[in-house]
């Protein structure tokens, strides 16, 4: 018989002995890379954060503490008592009041209008109805400066001049929010809206009991951003309310600023109560606002 005799593979030594330093230093790379990038992210959150602090240290502090040199960091003795003193030389349960009623009205006006279009937009079909919704997007790009004169002379006529109902007019319907909403509604499939349509539910019913519940993270998403956005309104407040039992808070942050302009912790103590609401709201909504952002503009 012959022997068979079986050759050996030939081996790299090569490529073995390489192989895993290589890898090893890869990884290497890579965790040094995400260390680095996780120091950058924490210098950025910390520049970001820290004209907060300021604010939120220096409403502690007497008023010969905020602007002293070096700065301080943080006040020798609190003065607590600055949260009480700003209540009592300011109106401010007043303007939280009216803030905060339009901040609620405007927003639930624009989440209901501009969902409502949004579904029109989305879900039915009508002659005209691509060009329009791009007409009415194109809105956005027009600055409210350049009608602000016009749109005064037509609320004066109507008598809703000096009145909270004028912010609400003049803030209930956007294309922003129409164009959120419109996006979010195309993700979801057209076969659920058939199928109702097929068992005899009304436009109006598919909007109400399929189309809303599915589209939470869109709506806490346009809630918060026009929440925030009715909040630090200063412009159209400023033009359109004159009497003080009107004021917002940020009119009434400014007339304070000029009767007292120099009581420094003072000024720092309103505009904290300025933006502890709008904090609390969003640190109750951030997840849903996350998802919202997140897939309002991808296509099912």
């Amino acid at each position: 018989m012959m022997a068979v005799v079986a050759e050996a593979p030939d081996i790299d030594l090569a490529a073995v002995l390489d192989g895993p330093p290589r890898d090893h230093n890869r990884s290497r790379v890579s965790l040094v890379g995400r260390i680095l990038l996780y120091v950058v992210l924490v210098i950025a959150a910390a520049l970001v954060l820290l004209p907060f602090y300021w604010m939120v240290a220096s409403s502690l502090k007497t008023n010969n503490e905020v602007f002293t040199v070096p700065v301080q960091w943080w006040p020798s003795v609190p003065q607590w008592e600055n949260y009480v003193t700003i209540w009592v030389k300011s109106d401010m349960l007043t303007w939280l009041k009216n803030t905060l009623f339009l901040s609620v009205v405007v927003t639930a006006l624009q989440v209901f209008t501009g969902s409502f279009a949004a579904y029109g937009f989305s879900k039915t079909r009508f002659p005209g109805r691509d060009v329009l919704f791009l007409a009415y997007i194109g809105t956005i790009a027009v600055p409210w400066q350049s009608y602000m004169i016009p749109q005064f002379i037509l609320f004066s006529k109507l008598g809703l001049s000096n009145t909270l109902w004028s912010i609400v007019a003049l803030q209930a319907f956007g294309a922003f929010g129409v164009f959120l909403m419109k996006q979010y509604f195309d993700t979801i499939p057209e076969e659920l809206s058939e199928a109702a349509r097929l068992d005899g539910l009304s436009e109006f019913g598919i909007y109400r009991r399929i189309m809303m519940p599915l589209s939470v993270p869109a709506i806490a998403s346009l809630t918060l951003l026009m929440f925030v956005t009715t909040w630090n309104d200063f412009l159209g407040p400023l033009v359109y309310l004159r009497s003080p039992d009107l004021w917002t808070i940020q009119l009434g942050l400014r007339t304070f600023i000029s009767q007292y302009n120099a009581e420094y912790a003072l000024i720092m103590t309103g505009s904290v109560l300025s933006v502890l609401p709008i904090l609390i709201v969003f640190l109750l909504g951030q997840r849903y606002f996350l998802e919202g952002i997140a897939t309002s503009g991808m296509k099912g």
